[in-house]
């Protein structure tokens, strides 16, 4: 499909939310306003599970990878070369950040006995007023594993050294498929693991694939015997939030076509249970958000986690949106967000609308902070590099990875924006941005409202010189106050034009 608007499902043919660019050397997605999904256009990301620490979310995806044959043409996703998780974050829900890939699994991941990680899920626990966070992951469907680190982005570290849940694990025996963790740290700080999934061969009914186990103090061992959680139709997908005191328990229903009542979940959906208990019993509701097909017009499998941010609760989920404007064969995943709302009387979840158009920014953009030059509210013909840090070649023994930075790769003709960025009463003054010229001289173009708006400032990059140092280049900057929307437009040049941009920052007046 080229340049031209996303295909629509009949009920979206309003939303033109990612559009395909040919004005560069090779094809470039560009998100566009106002949608606010998927959340990304410039890699893929499935899977998503939400960690919220310090009024901002973390997502952690399976990192989706385009497969392809001996001619270089793309290839339906087989998911066995994913070996990393990406991680995304953002505190107002529509400018995000890229934190780039954690290597979780193979030769150069940080858990080497592990050949794939998929599904993850992760937490945080605060140890004698240190924090730590958890990230548990699929090892395909044969195990679960476990990595930490002490912030939310890593460097990550297998403790154990091995997968945390295998078949010799208490009460999976059965189990078909041991894989898509969910993690509950309770009130108590007691730790709760959800796993499991698959069909056993004539119970499309009650696979009783499901499970719930306590996590030790440590959040890396597990503890007792796993209980079967008797999720109707289970086939994948735990998930697990905690709401008004009582435990709500996610999971997707299969896709066997078999005759199901009325109180059996339809195929394909997102179902759930509610207890008063973290480990049940457990009640069947209904579902909350039918397959990505009925919204989107390409189907695939259903995943999810649920969250609380700014005292709302969002729900992200996966669909094959970018996969679709792209005009690839299936199997590629991207994230989006909706509103979780629930029903006063009973604590019922609401049912649930997913779209394009997302869900509203919760705060305005503060532009006197530096800024990861890999944040973007929407995009065109803009990529991410992820950097090796320096001293991060050779590891001694005993010391933690250094973790690398993350930039972005902008074209001549590509731009940034920022959503609601506040320049306040007094305005700004000046702007600053780290950045590498990789090709002829150009200019960097601060503008308002669109990609053609106003000018409050020029940043003129020299040509690359021959050693691609990185440098600092300031602009002042004229008429910027209030509230904006702020694009960085990079003008293209006679010739190629490439930066690097690392990090950014404006200086109030």
């Amino acid at each position: 499909m080229n340049n031209e608007t996303m295909p629509q499902a009949e009920d979206q043919k309003d939303n033109n939310g990612l559009r395909v660019h040919l004005e560069n050397i090779q094809q470039e997605i560009g998100k566009l306003r106002p949608n606010a999904n998927p959340l990304m256009s410039h890699k893929f990301g499935a899977d998503p599970y939400a960690l919220v620490f310090n009024n901002r979310v973390y997502l952690y995806m399976t990192s989706d990878k385009l497969e392809y044959d001996t001619n270089e043409v793309p290839q339906k996703n087989s998911y066995q070369s994913i070996n990393k998780i990406t991680v995304i974050s953002s505190d107002d829900l529509i400018n995000w950040t890229d934190h780039g890939e954690i290597k979780v699994a193979g030769p150069e991941g940080a858990a080497t006995w592990a050949s794939q990680s998929w599904a993850p899920a992760a937490a945080h626990r605060s140890f004698d007023g240190e924090n730590r966070f958890y990230l548990y992951f699929a090892n395909n469907a044969s195990g679960i594993g476990v990595l930490s680190a002490p912030t939310p982005t890593g460097p990550w570290t297998d403790p154990i050294g091995k997968a945390l849940v295998t078949r010799e694990t208490p009460g999976v025996e059965d189990v078909t498929w041991l894989f898509d963790p969910a993690v509950l740290v309770d009130d108590d700080d007691q730790a709760y693991l959800y796993f499991g999934g698959g069909v056993p061969e004539g119970k499309p009914e009650r696979p009783d694939t499901a499970r719930v186990m306590r996590l030790g103090e440590d959040m890396v061992s597990v503890e007792g015997k796993a209980k079967v959680i008797p999720a109707p139709f289970m086939f994948e997908n735990s998930g697990i939030h905690k709401y008004n005191n009582i435990y709500y328990y996610t999971y997707c229903s299969n896709f066997f076509q078999v005759e199901r009542d009325e109180n059996s979940p339809p195929p394909g959906e997102i179902a759930y249970m509610t207890s008063t208990q973290p480990m049940g019993p457990w009640t069947y509701q209904g579902t909350i958000l039918r397959n990505p097909g009925h919204f989107f017009g390409i189907g695939g499998n259903n995943h999810h986690a649920i969250f609380p941010l700014g005292n709302q609760w969002y729900i992200a989920y996966h669909a094959q949106t970018l996969c679709q404007a792209m005009d690839i064969p299936e199997g590629y995943r991207s994230t989006h967000l909706n509103r979780v709302e629930y029903e006063e009387t009973n604590g019922g979840i609401k049912a649930i609308h997913a779209d394009y158009v997302g869900v509203e920014q919760l705060i305005s953009f503060n532009p006197y902070q530096r800024v990861n030059g890999s944040t973007m509210g929407w995009n065109a013909g803009v990529n991410t590099r992820q950097l090796r840090s320096s001293g991060a070649e050779q590891v001694e023994q005993g010391e933690s990875p250094k973790q690398d930075e993350v930039v972005s790769l902008m074209q001549g003709g590509s731009w940034i924006a920022l959503s609601r960025v506040d320049f306040g009463a007094k305005g700004a003054a000046s702007f600053t941005a780290s950045l590498c010229s990789q090709g002829a001289a150009c200019t960097l173009e601060l503008r308002l409202g669109r990609e053609d708006g106003d000018i409050i400032g020029k940043v003129h990059i020299p040509a690359a010189a021959e050693g691609q140092e990185w440098m600092e280049a300031t602009t002042s900057v004229t008429g910027a106050q209030l509230e904006h929307d702020l694009y960085l437009v990079l003008k293209p040049s006679a010739h190629k034009t490439c930066i690097l941009l690392s990090h950014w920052s404006f200086e109030e007046a």
